[in-house]
């Protein structure tokens, strides 16, 4: 049998996690590069170490079962979590820390993130074969069965007052746990996700007002902020497809706009009715890098998904505009 080839993937420049060890097996054979369109340099590069297909996973759905890694540009809001949580070894290109809803899936294990082809390479000789790891559906019926077994020896030990008992503490204490791990994971959201982003507005807020650029900006985009037709024809831009995965991820540019166009409205260059309509202008392109992979959660069809994101894209030409313009009218009497 020959020798398998195993690539080192390390993490980046103020990156985050690793290094990961790659391989292909008998059913992972596929690289997915989830970035927007194209296959992404990094995936092209680990595909062409390990002599495997890279394919776009944008274009063409992915098996989870099939792929042996995801290379994403997740900034740090769902995707970068997603794969984890679905047992796939992810690849960030951008520096981020685990984040979002589903950090608690991703370690240092499954995660690295700020890779650059110049991150990649073959292992060295003495890199062991990698584990084999059962599935996530071995591990769920596992420990079900496991459970079970557990729960009828009990019961066969205890008398039907004790068992009665024992259920109605086991239901209470799983209430309180419910709530006890809520709160957790609140705390930790606010802690790494809302408050840096708090500081970021404040950060932004105060860069804008102390240069003077808010001024300078504000006049270029006054035409197209300051009126409906022109929110409408933002929206329009926004929303192009070629354009849209690369404007979502991180919500960057909707963060900045947003900031800039609150600020002008808080000094009462722009009038206040503007704002509903702006926030829908500005998010015109929310949620275009994440389709295929909400596709692949939903385990649609190949065919699915080869139709259904263009068809997501490209709607958004026509909701994207249509949305500012029913905002628009909800504004009137708001301020």
């Amino acid at each position: 049998m020959a020798d398998v080839k195993v690539v080192k993937v390390t993490k980046g420049e103020k990156g985050w996690g690793g290094p990961l060890l790659l391989a292909e097996t008998d059913k992972k054979k596929i690289v997915a590069s989830v970035t927007g369109g194209g296959i992404h340099p990094v995936a092209q590069r680990i595909a062409d170490l390990l002599g495997v297909e890279a394919r776009d996973g944008f274009s063409t759905k992915v098996e989870v079962d099939e792929m042996i890694c995801a290379v994403i540009d997740c900034g740090g809001t769902a995707r970068c979590g997603v794969y984890p949580k679905l047992g796939v070894l992810t690849i960030d290109l951008h520096p981020i820390t685990p984040s979002g809803p589903l950090m608690k899936f991703m370690n240092e294990e499954n995660f690295v993130s700020g890779v650059k082809v110049e991150n990649i390479a073959m292992a060295d000789g003495s890199t062991p074969p990698l584990p084999v790891t059962p599935t996530k559906e071995e591990k769920k019926a596992h420990v079900k069965a496991v459970e079970e077994e557990v729960k009828k020896e009990m019961a066969s030990k205890q008398s039907p007052v004790a068992a009665l008992i024992n259920k109605i503490g086991r239901a209470v204490g799983g209430v309180v746990g419910a709530f006890y791990q809520a709160g957790r994971e609140s705390v930790d959201i606010v802690i790494k996700n809302v408050l840096p982003f708090m500081a970021f507005i404040s950060m932004m807020i105060g860069l804008i007002l102390f240069t003077g650029v808010g001024n300078v900006i504000a006049e270029a985009v006054k035409p197209l902020s300051g009126n409906i037709f022109g929110m409408v024809v933002l929206s329009f831009v926004a929303a192009i497809p070629f354009l849209s995965p690369v404007l979502g991820p991180g919500a960057v540019i909707a963060q900045v706009i947003g900031v800039l166009l609150g600020v002008e409205i808080g000094a009462g260059r722009l009038a206040p009715s503007m704002a509903l309509p702006a926030l829908f202008a500005i998010n015109a392109q929310v949620g275009a890098d994440f389709v295929p992979v909400g596709l692949t959660l939903a385990e649609a069809e190949p065919k699915t998904v080869e139709v259904g994101v263009p068809a997501v894209l490209f709607s958004r030409l026509i909701t994207g505009p249509i949305s500012v313009i029913i905002a628009y009218l909800f504004s009137f009497g708001l301020y």
